[in-house]
């Protein structure tokens, strides 16, 4: 099955869970299950940290609840996430990785094998600038504030701290996405490869960012050939 992380910049504006459909749909039309995940952004009450990591959490840790009456097979979950959600997405598959001091910790997540990530903007430390010139977000609304007891907030909200996490990463951007642009997805990769994982790059010629999730833009066979051969089908 296949769980849809939205993205938007963390924040309420751009449409939420509306922004998979497409997706969604047309995934389902091929018999596979699709789990359509949202989450309260940073701008909407209990949102951003920790309430947006605990809701895509929870989400997750669901399935085992609707596993026996819905037939799925928690053996073969991709996680899918497109911009910011690439972030949460990243997050989610790494989440066995959380220190136990986190607030976020739980001590029996959901595995997850694979995560496929759209355009995703998943390095808050490394990537800060781009992610200000982008979305306009500072790390205090994704990451929350310092604190004594809490010093770097990045250690348990950025993917790219809690590396290896013994997750296989495709990383795809557009082409000409300037948004997360391919600089991102290759500077993500190395971090992963250099710390023992599995990452790997896919463009898509003549993408935008858009392109990524969309199943009536000619990217779509790529992106959905990337998830039926994540899910062990055929492409």
């Amino acid at each position: 099955m296949v769980a849809l992380i939205h993205g938007g910049c963390w924040t309420v504006q751009f449409g939420g869970i509306t922004q998979m459909r497409d997706m969604a749909t047309a995934l389902a039309r091929q018999g596979i299950a699709v789990w359509n995940i949202e989450y309260r952004c940073h701008d909407q009450p209990g949102g951003g940290y920790p309430g947006m990591y605990q809701d895509v959490a929870q989400a997750l840790d669901l399935l085992r609840t609707l596993a026996t009456p819905h037939h799925l097979d928690l053996a073969r979950v991709v996680l899918v996430g497109h911009s910011a959600g690439g972030h949460l997405a990243q997050w989610a598959a790494a989440r066995a990785r959380l220190p136990r001091s986190s607030p976020l910790f739980v001590s029996d997540p959901l595995p997850v094998p694979a995560v496929i990530s759209l355009g995703g903007l998943a390095d808050l430390r490394n990537e800060a600038a781009l992610i200000a010139c982008s979305c306009e977000r500072d790390t205090a609304q994704l990451a929350g504030h310092p604190s004594a007891a809490r010093p770097d907030v990045f250690l348990d909200t950025s993917p790219a701290e809690l590396l290896p996490c013994g997750v296989r990463t495709v990383l795809i951007h557009g082409e000409f996405d300037t948004i997360s642009p391919l600089r991102a997805g290759e500077d993500y990769a190395r971090r992963a490869q250099a710390a023992g994982d599995a990452a790997e790059v896919i463009i898509l010629p003549g993408g935008s960012h858009y392109d990524e999730v969309s199943a009536g833009s000619p990217c779509w066979p790529i992106v959905r050939g990337q998830i039926r051969a994540a899910l062990g089908m055929d492409p």
